[in-house]
Formats: structure tokens, C-alpha cells, sequence
């Protein structure tokens, strides 16, 4: 199994008490974090990059934005466990683990959300130029 299919596609937690659930899902973090963080990264040099060119169009993100949106981000991935551990209360062995699918789609949603400043930043440059030029 490739990495990429590892971290999509994780082997739910085994046992399913709340310790065992808030295990598996803290044992993620650390990668989920690299991954919307990289993806974070990415996003600010290219919103750097698209503010350079003419005309100039200033997009500075302060870094208490990107601190804000981090700790957010971790906010909302705690979701993930206790949304779990409620289906988990609610339904127990009646429901089956949707531990990987919250990771995954919440994962995805989390890369797009980070990823759409480089839209916006693009429709500010397009919006710009064209006044510029027009």
C-alpha cells in the first residue's frame, strides 16, 4: 500500500473506546498537520508571487491570520474523534467506523480550504490588471 493510500485510507481503531478512538485519531495529527501546513506554505508563496506581478497588488497575510487559521484547523480536527465517539455512544457496534472517512474527507476539505486563497488572489490580480489596463 502506497503512503498516499495509508493516510486516505486508514485502518480504523480496532477498539472502540473513547482512549482507543482519541488514540487514533491523535496518532494522525502530526501528518495531518504537515499536510495542511505544506499546503499552507504553498499557498502563501503563491499568493507572494501572484502579488509581484504588475500590477502590483498588495495580498500580505499577517502571520497572526496564519496562526489563527492553524489553531482553527486543529479546533476543527478534534471534531473528527468526538463526532466518532458520539456515533460510537449512540450506536455502537450498529455503526461502522467512520473514523477514516471523517480523517479523509475532513483532510480534503481542510487541503481545499487552504487552498482557496490562491483563487481569490487571482481574481484580485485579474480584477486589478484589468482596471490597470483598461
Amino acid at each position: 500500500m502506497t503512503a498516499l493510500a495509508r493516510l486516505l485510507f486508514p485502518v480504523p481503531a480496532l477498539r472502540r473506546s473513547p482512549e482507543m478512538l482519541l488514540a487514533w485519531w491523535e496518532s494522525r495529527r502530526p501528518m495531518y498537520n504537515v499536510v495542511v501546513g505544506t499546503t499552507g506554505l504553498i499557498t502563501l508563496g503563491t499568493v507572494t508571487l501572484i502579488s509581484w506581478l504588475p500590477p502590483h497588488v498588495d495580498l500580505h497575510v499577517p502571520i497572526q491570520v496564519v496562526l489563527v487559521y492553524g489553531l482553527c484547523a486543529n479546533l476543527c480536527y478534534s471534531l473528527g474523534f468526538m463526532l466518532e465517539a458520539l456515533f460510537e455512544r449512540l450506536w455502537g457496534g450498529e455503526v461502522a467506523p467512520v473514523g477514516p472517512t471523517l480523517f479523509r474527507h475532513g483532510l480534503v476539505f481542510s487541503v481545499g480550504l487552504t487552498l482557496f486563497p490562491i483563487g481569490i488572489a487571482w481574481l484580485s490580480w485579474l480584477f486589478n490588471a484589468a482596471r490597470a489596463f483598461l
